[in-house]
């Protein structure tokens, strides 16, 4: 049995440690041997199987899904593996928690093909961009902001994080659409502390205010994820943690989105965009050299440079 592992996997495991690659070797021969190992991923036609670090020096727990045809089988994701809680390991789950689980490992296997898409995109088409985004973020640091925040990461933002921790931008673009940024991790908890500060203000004034006339600029469920730039702050995207959906903060009070979006759904349009540029309907995807620059939001000095894909 052929075991193929495209070239952006393997980018993603030298990222996520420096014995990664040697595991992923090890496991395709073993998937070569046996390719029913894995087990159902909640992903169409995916399979999973875990490694277990300890068994490679300098290589995390992680999760690895493929898919089998006939004739080979293709390494689609690798990512960290999330850590089994007590509970988990005493097969005692709560009713209810059964089915959570089963949740956030679909999202988590489907930002992680989104991302992965993205990434082999940028690799092979706009290495400035892709040189930017920082490496994945530990586990520790993830949990760490957590308890920064006092809120729970949902399962697919940790995802995110594990597989790049922010976009340090080209020439202060970032690669998402509308040449925003993916906020640096170290950033999130400042803003948003700023943010819960900016709020309490406005409730000083709310109490004077008639019910119609009360602002809301922050909620403490909101985790700021995508920023107006690498380094501006005038307008970005959040994740509202109770509902699962993204929003818009402005500091001009212009909040409006176009469509309600999941952080899946964003990163999954992104990589179609990416893919097949002539179907983009909400930005259009470009170049400017080795970067990768939105149509929507051009500097006047990328107008005359800026390359529209095609196909």
């Amino acid at each position: 049995m052929n075991v193929e592992v495209p070239p952006h996997i393997r980018d993603t495991a030298i990222q996520l440690g420096a014995g990664v690659p040697y595991a992923l070797k090890v496991l395709a021969g073993q998937l070569a041997d046996d390719p029913d190992m894995g087990r159902p991923s909640g992903l169409p036609g995916i399979l999973t199987v875990t490694v277990d670090g300890d068994l490679f020096e300098d290589c995390p727990a992680l999760a690895i899904g493929y898919i089998r045809e006939p004739d080979r089988i293709e390494i689609r994701y690798v990512s960290l593996a999330q850590p089994a809680t007590p509970a988990e390991d005493a097969h005692a789950q709560a009713p209810g928690q059964e089915h959570n689980a089963g949740r956030d490992e679909l999202a988590a296997r489907q930002i992680a093909d989104a991302w992965q898409r993205i990434a082999a995109w940028l690799a092979a088409n706009a290495p400035a961009s892709h040189a930017a985004l920082r490496a994945g973020a530990s586990e520790d640091a993830i949990t760490a902001l957590e308890h920064d925040l006092g809120l729970r990461v949902p399962a697919e933002l940790r995802a995110l994080w594990r597989l790049t921790a922010g976009d340090n931008g080209v020439d202060g673009t970032g690669c998402l659409p509308g040449n925003k940024a993916l906020m640096p991790l170290d950033a999130v908890p400042v803003f948003y502390r700023e943010q819960l500060e900016h709020q309490a203000d406005q409730d000083t004034l709310n109490a004077r205010r008639a019910e119609g006339d009360r602002v809301t600029v922050w909620k403490a469920s909101w985790i700021p994820v995508i920023s107006f730039g690498p380094a501006d702050r005038t307008s970005g995207l959040y994740l509202d943690t109770e509902s699962g959906f993204l929003g818009r903060w402005s500091r001009y009070a212009d909040t409006h989105l176009d469509e309600r979006d999941t952080l899946v759904t964003y990163l999954e349009e992104m990589a179609d965009m990416l893919e097949t540029p002539a179907l983009a309907a909400r930005d259009k995807p470009g170049l400017v050299g080795e970067a990768l620059v939105w149509g929507s939001m051009l500097y006047p000095a990328h107008e005359a440079i800026w390359q529209p894909l095609s196909g």
